[in-house]
């Protein structure tokens, strides 16, 4: 897709850091202003990141179908890179967020209540 050589844009660290602690509404602020910093290719890999984060915020919130839509919108943009770019997993958060969403789809939008947030799994992340 684009090149993954390099590090993230200091505001996309910054919104990976929040995302990995769960703090999924400033991760997206955070990974917006890098998207709108940059000017490359990468700039799909912060969207389907931030949209991997408001897919564990809906969850979280208990709307389902909000969750399903957005996941999916991340899955779009996430499956373009590598199993890493710019020093993030991004094959294991791909992972992660189908394992989420296959406990979302298993519950239900009726028991999304009953959804175990130990499934919301931190970016693995290496400095590059």
């Amino acid at each position: 897709m684009g090149n993954c050589d390099g590090a993230m844009h200091p505001r996309a660290r910054a919104g990976v850091s929040l995302f990995n602690q769960g703090r999924y509404f400033e991760a997206h602020e955070e990974l917006e202003a890098a998207w709108r910093a940059e000017s490359g290719k990468v700039r799909g890999l912060y969207q389907g990141i931030l949209e991997a984060g408001v897919t564990y915020l809906h969850i979280r919130r208990g709307n389902f179908s909000g969750a399903i839509k957005v996941y999916d919108r991340s899955m779009r943009w996430l499956i373009l890179w590598p199993e890493v770019c710019r020093g993030a997993d991004v094959g294991q958060l791909r992972r992660d967020l189908e394992a989420a969403i296959i406990e979302v789809r298993r519950l239900g939008a009726g028991a999304l209540d009953q959804f175990s947030e130990s499934l919301f799994q931190p970016i693995r992340w290496r400095e590059v």
